[in-house]
């Protein structure tokens, strides 16, 4: 009986999600979700450092063997792109620092794996995963960042379960037919 955990991150650089699942014979169980609440801290430094200390003592805690993190969102904002990449960046060095595997996925692979919906609501996926889950009405929190961050943790766990394809990957064409010398018409041996 084979056991991993899985921590999810859903970076925010005033509320950034947490979510724990361990995996016990190919099915999934929420550990914990929570929250790390940024808003009180007024310096941008100083929020990226709780960033470091927080998710260094989710990992000491619960000892994941992945990290499965939400990639940024390509917004308008500059600005808040940025910020956000940096709260990403401080969250895998922390899990980079115990040694914890990183696995990133895009918001709308997310969205997809758990509803099938690539647009899918913060709500809906809140939503699919009770069910999934089992999770009672009242362990879902307030905040959709902790239902995030265990969505990314679930959409890993969905993803672990697909076995890698065998079929050869090419770069273009030029690769193909260096590969594949058998295979192409070679005008030159005519």
């Amino acid at each position: 009986m084979k056991e991993k955990i899985i921590l999810g991150i859903d970076p925010g650089t005033n509320i950034m999600g947490y979510g724990v699942l361990r995996v016990v014979d190919g099915k999934a169980q929420m550990v914990t979700m929570g929250i790390i609440d940024l808003r009180k801290f007024e310096d941008a430094y100083l929020k990226l450092g709780h960033i470091y200390e927080r998710v260094t003592g989710i990992i000491e805690s619960y000892l994941p063997d992945e990290l499965a993190i939400e990639a940024p969102f390509f917004g308008k904002n500059v600005q808040s792109m940025l910020k956000l990449g940096r709260a990403q960046g401080v969250a895998i060095a922390a899990a980079i620092q115990r040694s914890v595997p990183i696995h990133e996925y895009a918001p709308m692979k997310i969205k997809m794996a758990l509803t099938g919906n690539g647009s899918a609501s913060k709500e809906q996926v809140a939503g699919m995963l009770q069910r999934l889950m089992h999770i009672p009405t009242e362990e879902m929190g307030r905040f959709m960042d902790a239902t995030d961050a265990l969505a990314a943790a679930y959409c890993h766990f969905l993803q672990m379960g697909r076995p890698a394809s065998d079929a050869p990957h090419y770069r273009g064409w030029k690769d193909f037919v260096n590969k594949n010398q058998d295979k192409v018409w070679n005008n030159k041996k005519s």
